[in-house]
């Protein structure tokens, strides 16, 4: 007992003042961003609960994203797992301060349990050093070198050592030997050997409250800072929607009483996307791979998610009269400032002697240097600052391509693109403002059904150009197996005409009984709803099941991911039943299979392919199309250094295909370079948006040498 009685009472009420009074701050933090979220619209109800979990499981106690990065992964492991073991040893710890050689009873297992504790507590110092090297020495674009991280690391560093200094006093003041089992407390405890025990005594209560105070300090700063991660994170993943990703909801335009569509204000966003919003851990890996912050774009879709949390902070704060921040505003946002200049990484010059890397071609700091520079103090009332506009910039919202290389490298289960297209919406449907560009191209699918707005009625003239091949429609043939979605590329761009005359004659090599819906095919829709034009998007996607349901269609086989991915995935919400979907890969890999293709001749070509996003991070096909090459004599199969989950957008998607690159680095020509890399003869790709993209990157480059063909073009030069 420490001193008199009189001293130990004061101990123990003070102890116990510090403990509540950090219990309440901690809780009462939750409970705030917890009214601020259920300021947001309702979310669907949730089902799958058996998968939920498994996919919650393995991805907060697996760790499957975060070893997407495996260094920083291992690291995370490391401090994520320590925590848990050496939780056990705080609380005993803490025991010790009110009862001294406290002890688990764990008798005959309590040295090893000792002993992983120590080693535990050097492992996560061990993990801690590593972050901030990472972070302060070799200084990723990504992370974010301010105040807030230091603390972090400080809080943690300082948790760790005061466990090891209290267990070395404590030995001291009790007067125990140095164990193997306490190895490292112990080098302490003989590095401060020449305390005698009455010093030892008070020296293990200095760091006792250290601990103490450290602890319940990080434990209220938690949820205030990026590290709400902690708390939010895993009710983040097993909320998060599940089956296809990134599907997109529909909106109900049969309600009367809307008077907006989309997202406008903050408290439009659904409970689910704000909860994205406090999960994010600011780790930077969205920005990391996103293709319009590796190419100088304002977009960052890290920033995206704080500046419209903290936005969030600032509006809640208003509407419910209830502070978020417990502990004052020292390491919160001034009131009426939109973004934190801290937070940018580099906001005040880059590291020097930092270089893009080679193999990549690609660097983030320009983005971030952008989004450092539209900080800004926003005067008057907070309820004045828009969303759009203040917040988040138009020149962010349009500038995504949809790749979804940002949710795939999440760690904790942000959508990002929810948040973007419920800004489009809005953009597009309550304010009626989009780039010039996608509003000719919205007017033309509405008027003829394709992007150019050539006319509807020569939508099957494509066929004409090759009376060799055998491409009847569905007036002329009810006998067919698969519908064949040509598409408006493949209809009207000649050079996509050419993959699907390949295809064509790859299905009558194969004796594939098929038929084309000729002039009653329509745009299916899919970059119209990317752009925010979901009223137009309906309107195509009921017409189109109208007419699948008119020919009773089974089958639908496509040349084009997107469309291949809307049919699949988005339709079924419109109607669509009982149809298979299929991707002429998966098509084509089959037949090889199956050897009904006969492959004689060599192609004697170093193919590096390019995957599709919308085939590979929305529908998981990786391996279908690699298993096309490898099957064509005398190909040689490369690959990227950003491939398959990792692979890099080509620029096109979310409707950029129709829109001008003025900003920054141009995608697809730094896609390009990356495929240069490893000195192919041929690009290959599986979509006519990807070939496009992938042939003008080359023109641009004036690779002359490198040819740009679809996996169905190089098959028919294998069939000879």
């Amino acid at each position: 007992m420490p001193g008199s009685t009189l001293l130990f009472v004061i101990f123990v009420l003070a102890a116990t003042a510090v403990i509540a009074y950090g219990v309440y701050a901690f809780v009462y933090s939750i409970y705030i961003r917890y009214r601020y979220m259920s300021l947001g619209q309702k979310s669907e109800e949730h089902h799958d609960w058996d998968e939920r979990l498994r996919v919650t499981f393995r991805q907060v106690l697996g760790h499957s994203k975060i070893l997407k990065d495996r260094k920083s992964g291992i690291m995370h492991l490391f401090i994520f797992y320590g925590f848990f073991v050496v939780q056990l040893g705080a609380f005993e710890l803490i025991i010790k301060g009110f009862v001294p050689d406290f002890r688990w009873p764990f008798g005959g297992l309590y040295p090893f349990y000792t002993l992983s504790q120590e080693f535990t507590v050097m492992a996560v110092i061990v993990a801690i050093l590593y972050a901030a090297y990472r972070r302060f020495i070799e200084r990723l674009p990504r992370l974010k070198p301010n105040l807030k991280a230091t603390l972090v690391i400080y809080f943690i560093a300082g948790l760790m050592l005061s466990v090891l200094l209290s267990l070395a006093f404590e030995a001291i003041w009790l007067g125990l030997e140095p164990s193997w089992i306490r190895p490292f407390s112990s080098v302490f405890q003989l590095l401060f050997s020449f305390f005698p025990p009455s010093a030892a005594h008070w020296l293990f209560y200095f760091f006792w409250w250290a601990h103490l105070l450290i602890l319940l300090s990080f434990m209220v700063y938690v949820p205030q800072s990026k590290h709400a991660h902690l708390l939010f994170a895993p009710f983040n993943i097993l909320f998060s929607r599940m089956g296809p990703p990134s599907k997109m909801q529909p909106i109900d335009f049969t309600d009367e009483t809307a008077e907006e569509f989309g997202v406008g204000r903050v408290e439009q966003f659904t409970r689910g996307e704000l909860l994205d919003t406090y999960a994010c851990v600011e780790c930077g890996r969205c920005t990391n791979m996103c293709p319009g912050s590796n190419t100088g774009k304002m977009l960052s879709p890290m920033h995206i998610m704080t500046k419209i949390r903290d936005h969030l902070n600032e509006k809640g704060e208003v509407i419910t009269s209830k502070s978020p921040w417990t502990t004052g505003r020292i390491l919160g946002n001034p009131k009426g400032m939109v973004h934190a200049m801290e937070d940018v990484p580099f906001a005040h010059g880059a590291p020097d002697g930092f270089q893009p890397d080679p193999e990549l071609h690609t660097d983030i700091r320009p983005t971030l240097h952008n989004q450092a520079k539209s900080f800004h103090l926003k005067d008057g009332d907070v309820m004045k600052i828009n969303l759009i506009g203040d917040v988040v910039t138009e020149q962010e919202i349009w500038a995504c391509t949809t790749c979804r290389n940002c949710e795939d490298q999440c760690p904790v289960g942000n959508e990002h693109l929810s948040l973007i297209y419920g800004m489009r919406r809005h953009l597009v449907l309550t304010q009626g403002s989009m780039p010039a560009e996608a509003q000719r191209m919205m007017s033309n699918i509405e008027r003829q059904s394709n992007p150019w707005g050539l006319s509807r009625k020569d939508r099957v003239k494509w066929r004409e150009e090759r009376p060799d091949l055998t491409i009847p429609t569905v007036k002329e043939t009810d006998d067919f197996e698969y519908l064949f979605w040509v598409g408006s590329m493949a209809s009207y761009d000649d050079r996509s005409k050419k993959i699907a005359f390949d295809f064509v004659k790859i299905m009558n090599e194969a004796g594939i009984k098929f038929a084309i819906l000729g002039n009653q095919e329509k745009s299916t829709g899919d970059t119209v709803r990317r752009l925010g034009n979901e009223y137009l998007f309906q309107d195509l996607a009921e017409k189109n099941i109208k007419t699948i349901e008119k020919y009773n269609v089974k089958k639908i086989v496509t040349i084009d991911p997107h469309i291949y991915n809307v049919l699949k995935n988005e339709y079924p919400d419109f109607g669509l039943k009982d149809v298979e979907i299929y991707h002429h890969t998966q098509l084509i890999e089959r037949l090889l299979k199956e050897n009904k293709l006969p492959l004689t001749k060599e192609v004697n070509e170093r193919v590096v392919y390019h995957d599709s996003c919308y085939i590979g991070r929305y529908n998981g096909i990786y391996d279908v199309p690699r298993s096309i090459l490898k099957s064509i004599p005398g190909v040689t199969l490369l690959e990227m250094g950003r491939n398959k989950e990792d692979g890099m957008c080509c620029g096109a998607g979310g409707g950029r295909m129709w829109m001008e690159e003025d900003e920054g680095l141009r995608v697809n020509e730094t896609r390009v370079k990356q495929a240069m890399n490893r000195e192919p003869t041929i690009i290959g790709s599986n979509c006519p948006y990807c070939l496009t993209m992938m042939s003008d990157g080359v023109k641009a480059l004036d690779a002359q040498n490198v040819g740009t063909f679809d996996l169905a073009e190089l098959v028919v030069k294998a069939m000879g």
